[in-house]
């Protein structure tokens, strides 16, 4: 007599289900772990460029006025959006990479990029770069819509206490003052209220900016980078557990110091939306590049961009390695 309740689902379909969504599963589950592990940095780093100060002093102050838990001060909305916003971008990037390598392959009448990828010992070409950068500009563009709101709404929870006390020398201005100890989504309200439903995607063309150019970068940069330890490595597996680590890790770093200008001066922005109540304040933004300032805070950030990402991409590869190995349904019957 068999003891699975016939209204629990059963095993052959949940594997069928696991396979299937492999690539959400793994983008997902590996979101929330590098999240939770290095949002302390994150909350960091949007806090130094908001408003300026040194690493040490921002960690100082932060613990002083808000404790150890304002560390992670909203990270319950990095968790929802963050995860969300990975698995789509992942999502989207495992088709359109399959999509761009056709089409590359087509056009040019020689291997397809994925198919030298794969093959033991090779090194990144045009076709590879050009593959995995297009598919990782479609998936930042893709993901902009749903990261816009929440990304914003952390921000103006992380810096809730600073927007509340700049203006030294005046009255508590009430709506500087209206972000503070609020959660995630009083906080959205609140946003809605003082900015209108649009203040919610305050600093959306610089953030779609960043999206784009930054993702085809950190596609691109973890593809080729994975591709180049294997082959030294010389192992006979694409995701070897180190070339994923060290891709990941350096991945992260060389996208974020690549869009460093563009997310501070996104930042500033959204800062400035925030404080007038205002979705499009008449602040003038700079995107420097080549100025000392504009990189304030980048090694707080660029060291929790690799802890995140080399965590990430191994337990993505990881997770999804578990999954694939799992026995096909279809052939056990």
């Amino acid at each position: 007599m068999s003891s699975i309740s016939p209204l629990a689902p059963r095993p052959d379909n949940l594997k069928h289900w696991a396979k299937r969504y492999r690539t959400e599963l793994a983008a997902s589950s590996s979101t929330v772990l590098s999240t939770l592990i290095a949002f302390p940095l994150e909350s960091v780093k949007t806090r130094i460029q908001s408003y300026p100060d040194s690493f040490v002093n921002c960690v100082q102050k932060t613990f002083r006025d808000e404790g150890l838990k304002g560390f992670w001060r909203g990270v319950a909305a990095p968790l929802v959006s963050i995860t969300a916003v990975r698995t789509l971008s992942f999502s989207v990037y495992q088709k359109a990479k399959y999509k761009a390598s056709a089409t590359i392959g087509g056009l040019t009448g020689e291997d397809e990029p994925l198919i030298v990828v794969n093959r033991p010992g090779s090194i990144p070409n045009w076709g590879t770069i050009l593959c995995f950068g297009s598919a990782g500009a479609a998936a930042g563009a893709a993901s902009t819509l749903l990261a816009c709101p929440f990304e914003l709404t952390k921000n103006a929870m992380v810096i809730s206490k600073q927007i509340a006390s700049s203006g030294v020398g005046t009255k508590a201005h009430p709506i500087r003052s209206s972000y503070q100890n609020k959660n995630t989504f009083l906080t959205a309200r609140q946003i809605v209220r003082n900015c209108g439903v649009m203040g919610l995607y305050s600093g959306f063309q610089l953030q779609i900016l960043r999206e784009t150019f930054g993702t085809a970068i950190y596609f691109m940069a973890y593809e080729s980078l994975k591709q180049i330890v294997v082959k030294y490595e010389k192992t006979q597996s694409p995701t070897s557990p180190f070339a994923v680590a060290i891709a990941g890790g350096c991945s992260g770093i060389i996208s974020l110091v690549s869009t460093y200008p563009l997310d501070r001066a996104k930042t500033a922005y959204q800062r400035a939306c925030l404080e007038r109540g205002q979705s499009r304040p008449n602040v003038k933004y700079n995107i420097e590049y080549f100025k000392r300032a504009s990189y304030q805070g980048v090694v707080v950030a660029a060291s929790r961009s690799a802890i995140t990402n080399a965590v990430l991409f191994s337990t993505f590869e990881y997770v999804k390695k578990r999954i694939n190995a799992l026995p096909d349904p279809d052939r056990e019957a």
